[in-house]
């Protein structure tokens, strides 16, 4: 005989389980981008805080789209350009996470990259052409081979226990040592 309480009771446990879950990933600190592309209809962009250097050559990045993103599966296939931004550009992280706040005339804007398109003036970005995609349970794992990149000076946005914060340059990096 199946005991319905102890299903609700398994169902609260996973939901708890999974909600510590999540908590326990944002105590690491990481960084915001934006993962622009050319759509079949239109131009896209996608905040994600999952982005990693994965070879230095050839030189690629991976991003991780969630499945249940609008533009996940126009994604596939196409040039895209990961946009690191900075810590003032907070309104664009939102923005592209489907919260709108930006005023009319705060419209993002885009520069034609040779590759993919790009928001102007990211702190850094890494135009790419697709490489490879991976089944990542609820996420896709794309990998992109980088044909362009580029960087500016300032603070970083980051991501850490639910909120965004900023990273000073002056604890960024290690281009000295290069």
């Amino acid at each position: 005989m199946v005991n319905p309480g102890a299903a609700a009771e398994a169902g609260r446990a996973s939901g708890s389980r999974s909600h510590h879950f999540r908590g326990s990933l944002g105590r690491f600190a990481t960084g915001v981008a934006v993962v622009g592309f050319d759509g079949a209809t239109k131009r896209h962009g996608i905040t994600v805080n999952s982005f990693t250097s994965v070879s230095l050559e050839p030189p690629l990045v991976l991003v991780s789209i969630a499945r249940s993103t609008r533009a996940h599966d126009e994604l596939a296939g196409r040039p895209f350009t990961v946009n690191v931004l900075g810590a003032e550009q907070v309104a664009l992280a939102l923005h592209f996470a489907g919260k709108p706040g930006l005023a009319s005339d705060e419209e993002p804007l885009w520069v034609e990259g040779p590759t993919a398109p790009r928001l102007t003036r990211p702190l850094a970005y890494f135009e790419c052409t697709p490489w490879a995609a991976y089944d990542g349970g609820d996420h896709t794992l794309y990998l992109g081979e980088v044909l362009d990149f580029g960087y500016r000076s300032g603070d970083a946005l980051a991501f850490q226990g639910g909120r965004f914060t900023a990273l000073r340059e002056d604890q960024l990096g290690v281009d000295d040592l290069l």
